[in-house]
């Protein structure tokens, strides 16, 4: 069977891990294809809830291969740290693949990342200061060290001894003088390879070759669209492509291989870090959402900022990765409100636009048009069991408003954390 991919249609956060979570249950490979560590997926099961910033979400379902595909940057220590978090709590890991392809965060990384933030002064992008910009970066110059380096120590020998030079004269020219030494570091990530050696293989040789067979296989995006390095709020945005062309480059699988492509979308709009938000409520309304949502950063612990549903946004994601279908999330977090607004335009310099501008400058610039909408009541996670047909009335009507401005049908509607309270439609 041709594989589904599944995205953020924002500014990430938007609920993917549960989506891909109940999704993985009739797939048989999961394959996480971009980001790295800075990504965080939350997924709640009758066993508890589990956080994971590079381990993909399938993981926590007996006998499913998942795959850390050649597009991801690994850091190693946070692997392992997560890989022994997971036995810890009795799941295996005996189906974790990981492409001996991926490039390698290394410390180093983490430190220009700290660096180069703090040089920028106020004009931060809001890193999370985990490497992953300088890890891409070393990856587009070819001066990055690959998973296959540190499964064998005298290839990372090699490659260290080529590339260290340059890391040392770009931390000085940010005020660091840190000496990189070699053996050092042929040890520390010498000894993580030796640890993943056995997970480490041509992960798209085994992606297409289930493929082949006819197997399911889901690919997991991290972040969302409006992080995209090319097509979203530049240059507040994360260091890789999070739409769905980049399931190909960052699986190696070919684009004729792909069947279908499913859109998160949370039921309001958040945002992690710097960059305009034009939705953003800033007063008591806002901290509603943040406290009702629970919108802290898996990966941070940073509260996200939050506002009304961007339908400009979601149509820009839909058009972007060519969306099949949207699931709804976080629905429940808007029951029970006064009234229920979303951003249908923008007014820009005196003119109503229906599209995303191209610079931050122009969306700093724009302000939402709004549409008002009926609220409905609180929902918990058993209203799931009696299906669509009974959910509210007021809740029917919103998905058919989103669907209407986004051009793509809703097939999912989330009520809630926990993997049981989905509906389909």
């Amino acid at each position: 069977m041709p594989a589904t991919v599944l995205i953020g249609a924002q500014w990430g956060d938007e609920g993917k891990g549960k989506i891909i979570d109940y999704l993985a249950a009739g797939a048989e490979v999961v394959v996480r294809f971009q980001g790295g560590n800075n990504a965080g997926h939350t997924i709640v099961t009758k066993d508890g809830t589990f956080k994971f910033h590079l381990l993909p979400s399938g993981i926590v379902y007996p006998g499913k291969a998942v795959v850390i595909g050649n597009g991801v940057v690994i850091d190693p220590k946070v692997l392992l740290s997560e890989i022994d978090s997971l036995e810890a709590r009795g799941f295996p890991t005996d189906g974790l693949r990981i492409s001996d392809r991926a490039n390698v965060i290394m410390g180093y990384h983490c430190m220009l990342d700290g660096a180069e933030e703090r040089h920028r002064g106020g004009k931060k992008v809001g890193t999370t200061g985990r490497g992953i910009g300088p890890a891409y970066q070393d990856k587009v110059a070819r001066s990055g060290v690959r998973i296959a380096h540190i499964v064998d120590r005298e290839l990372l020998r090699a490659r260290l001894e080529a590339v260290l030079p340059s890391k040392e004269r770009a931390l000085r020219s940010l005020g660091d003088d840190t000496r990189l030494d070699v053996n050092s570091l042929v040890e520390e990530y010498g000894r993580y390879g030796d640890a993943l050696k056995r997970y480490v293989t041509d992960t798209s040789v085994l992606v297409n070759g289930a493929l082949d067979r006819g197997a399911q296989v889901l690919m997991e995006g991290a972040q969302g669209t409006m992080l995209d390095v090319d097509h979203g709020t530049y240059p507040f945005t994360t260091s890789s492509n999070c739409v769905s062309g980049a399931a190909c480059a960052g699986a190696g699988i070919g684009p004729k291989r792909i069947l279908k492509i499913i859109g998160v979308v949370k039921a309001y709009t958040t945002r992690v870090g710097e960059g305009p938000l034009p939705t953003e409520q800033k007063g008591d309304l806002g901290r509603k959402m943040l406290e009702r949502g629970g919108e802290y950063g898996t990966t941070t612990g940073r509260a996200r900022r939050c506002g009304w549903l961007d339908i400009v946004v979601v149509r820009h994601a839909c058009r972007l990765n060519g969306l099949d279908a949207l699931a709804l999330t976080k629905a429940d977090v808007l029951g029970g409100m006064d009234e229920v607004q979303v951003c249908r335009a923008y007014m820009l310099d005196g003119k109503e636009i229906a599209n995303v501008p191209s610079t931050v400058e122009e969306l700093e610039r724009c302000e939402p048009v709004y549409d008002t909408l009926e609220s409905w009541p609180g929902l918990k996670a058993d209203d799931a069991k009696g299906g669509y047909g009974t959910l509210p009335r007021a809740l029917k009507d919103y998905v058919r408003y989103i669907e209407k401005g986004a051009r793509v049908k809703i097939e999912i509607v989330s009520i809630g954390p926990e993997r049981w309270a989905t509906v389909e439609r």
